[in-house]
């Protein structure tokens, strides 16, 4: 197959971190290369891909902490959200496109978790293939932590966004193996992730607060 796309785990809290390329161009991405960068570059080189970017979903250390590793195995530039508190070779904007040969990533700012949160869907693929990198935004059965109320509305819209304006079929791939399984799809998300079943944002805001006793009431991870 000529589409690649790989699910690493990389250590630390139960990362992920992403390979993206094009065999036939020999091209990739890296996403979150986090604890282990240098398994990505292993995974690369043996699909024999020439690293074009190194992604980041947003900058907590746990995901951009494996950036320079990345960079120095590959030479490729570090691209991340407005406000990413590392250091940046470019700042992704709402609406860009990352290009890895044929296809590319779309990019969604989605704060809320964090203010320079993305979240990046394919392009291009042949097809109904749609696949969303989502970061600490939305987990399978679960949402990214947010500090406070304010936080909390903003993520809300962001999911809601993404709600609207994704495909259904669109499989979510999340920055964290925190759930009952290590990928979703939006439509399973939408019906059955307590956080996504809320009917409006009062509801998140409380479900939130009360998370930890849902959890233990339904035995959740």
């Amino acid at each position: 197959m000529r589409f690649i796309f790989e699910q690493i785990k990389v250590g630390g809290d139960r990362n992920f971190g992403y390979l993206l390329g094009d065999r036939e161009a020999g091209e990739g991405v890296l996403v979150d290369p986090s604890y282990d960068p240098g398994a990505l570059v292993a995974r690369a080189t043996a699909q024999g891909l020439r690293i074009t970017a190194i992604l980041n979903t947003h900058g907590h250390a746990d995901h951009s902490n494996g950036n320079g590793g990345a960079q120095a195995l590959t030479g490729a530039p570090v691209l991340g959200g407005p406000g990413h508190p590392g250091p940046l070779d470019r700042v992704l904007k709402d609406g860009e496109r990352v290009p890895f040969g044929a296809w590319r990533l779309g990019v969604w700012h989605v704060p809320g978790h964090c203010p320079d949160h993305l979240a990046f869907l394919t392009e291009g693929l042949p097809g109904d293939l749609a696949a969303g990198l989502t970061g600490d935004l939305l987990f399978v059965g679960k949402v990214g932590g947010t500090p406070d109320d304010r936080d909390a509305r903003t993520e809300w819209d962001s999911l809601q966004r993404l709600l609207r304006e994704w495909p259904a079929h669109t499989t979510i791939w999340p920055g964290h193996d925190y759930g009952a399984r290590p990928s979703s799809t939006l439509a399973w998300e939408r019906e059955a992730n307590p956080f996504l079943r809320c009917p409006d944002v009062v509801a998140f805001i409380r479900l939130k607060a009360e998370w930890p006793a849902f959890k233990a009431m339904y035995g959740l991870r």
